[in-house]
């Protein structure tokens, strides 16, 4: 009992859920990532990781959506995330809504989209 506690306090907290806001990309299949005004967050990756919930959101295309490649391409969307800041790295994600398109385009914060 006493070494499970003290595994627990040396353990660090989980961060909290942020609610991160920006272009969401599927620029190909599997190939998701949000970018917001602080960098690119990557939700998906074919053949490589994804963010732990993701198999429960699965992306979304719906609402404005800006194609690019065939029905591939990107719009504007919130996430609620754990993040790992210094990492770059998305530990968590518990939600995805999509947004108009004129919210990310008239946030002077975000970089423009590819």
């Amino acid at each position: 009992m006493i070494a499970a506690l003290l595994l627990a306090a040396a353990s660090p907290a989980q961060p909290p859920f942020q609610k991160i806001c920006g272009w969401l990309h599927n620029p190909t299949p599997a190939n998701w990532w949000l970018t917001d005004r602080a960098g690119q967050w990557t939700l998906s990756s074919q053949g490589g990781r994804q963010a732990p919930g993701w198999e429960e959101i699965g992306g979304t295309n719906s609402g404005e959506w800006v194609e690019t490649n065939g029905s591939y391409g990107y719009g504007c969307a919130c996430a609620s995330m754990r993040v790992d800041r210094t990492a770059g790295e998305v530990i968590e994600i518990r939600s995805l809504e999509p947004r108009p398109i004129k919210a990310c385009r008239g946030n002077k914060r975000l970089p423009k989209p590819d």
